[in-house]
């Protein structure tokens, strides 16, 4: 994404060879500007954003516990917990999101 490629030049990580051309360095994945001198123009992008939810559809969870876990127990393993409805794990997984 493009706000990833928005950097303070003295942040940029090199992520090319000398010489490699704009087209060239979008295809393996990296951030391209030449408005700079000194400092790399082929630049490892920012880190995504991300942050764990629980998901809302009981249906969609990822069973992380055993039948009987206790909530505490349930999150200390860093999962989530909600004791509703029957039928569904009721420890589960995060789901990762991009912010």
């Amino acid at each position: 994404a493009k706000c990833q490629c928005k950097l303070v030049p003295r942040e940029r990580t090199n992520c090319g060879y000398p010489g490699i051309s704009a087209a060239e360095c979008k295809k393996i994945g990296c951030c391209f500007n030449a408005s700079v001198p000194s400092v790399p123009w082929c630049y490892n992008p920012r880190p995504k954003k991300v942050r764990k939810v629980c998901p809302n559809d009981p249906y969609a969870r990822i069973n992380c516990g055993h039948p009987g876990i206790k909530p505490r127990e349930c999150t200390k393993k860093g999962c989530c917990f909600r004791a509703h409805p029957a039928g569904v794990p009721w420890c589960f997984y995060h789901r990762v999101m991009e912010e």
